[in-house]
């Protein structure tokens, strides 16, 4: 047997005060309200009745924080895998003047050169090969019921538009795919299939300061 469900959660709110782009950075976690936003997710899974027989979590602290209440709500440890990390970034680390600044210099010109790659980061191409092969794998982990993996709005979002055969390159701000929000997947001929969207801490959105979208 193999899951019934598959579950991308995102993170909830993270406590960055300098509105850093903290990327794969280390002691990045989780806000007063962003443990509110990710506790929202929980409820929602629990709310539904669905068996749960699997939970994974980014290996940054800020994902591992936000399956605690999963982890609590299910009775499940947390299982720490890469392949669904936040991309890489080179402005990783800076503030919005630092990387105004970084812009202003031609030197770095390069690095915003090709929104289609992009030139910024790891590709999108490289991003969804490996969540799909980590969603893959845990699909295949467990006997019967569902999974949750807890990762980030990049690689969630890119997801999505793999599996829904739209081109990988995109605006940013229009990402549908808010702090602890829910994005639900089975698995139909070997591939698969969006099932659902859920955005279970949408009244507490409006309080968040820091969205942490790249």
């Amino acid at each position: 047997m193999v899951a019934s469900q598959l579950h991308l959660v995102r993170h909830g709110e993270v406590f960055n005060p300098e509105h850093v782009l903290y990327g794969r950075l280390p002691g990045f976690g989780l806000s007063d309200l962003g443990r509110q936003i990710a506790q929202s997710a929980a409820d929602e899974l629990v709310a539904r009745h669905r068996p749960v027989s699997a939970l994974f979590a980014s290996p940054l602290q800020r994902a591992q924080e936000s399956a605690a209440p999963q982890q609590a709500a299910f009775d499940l440890p947390i299982q720490t895998e890469p392949r669904i990390i936040e991309p890489t970034n080179k402005f990783e680390g800076m503030s919005p003047a630092r990387r105004n600044r970084a812009l202003r210099n031609p030197k770095n010109w390069s690095w915003v050169a090709n929104p289609f790659t992009p030139s910024w980061g790891e590709a999108y191409t490289s991003v969804t090969t490996r969540m799909l092969a980590a969603m893959n794998d845990a699909f295949d982990s467990v006997d019967g019921g569902d999974v949750i993996m807890v990762s980030h709005q990049l690689p969630i979002w890119a997801t999505h538009l793999k599996v829904t055969g739209q081109h990988l390159w995109h605006d940013p701000r229009k990402r549908r795919c808010n702090l602890s929000s829910i994005t639900s997947f089975e698995r139909e001929g070997g591939l698969f299939v969006e099932v659902g969207y859920e955005d279970p801490a949408a009244d507490l959105l409006a309080e968040a300061v820091d969205d942490g979208a790249v």
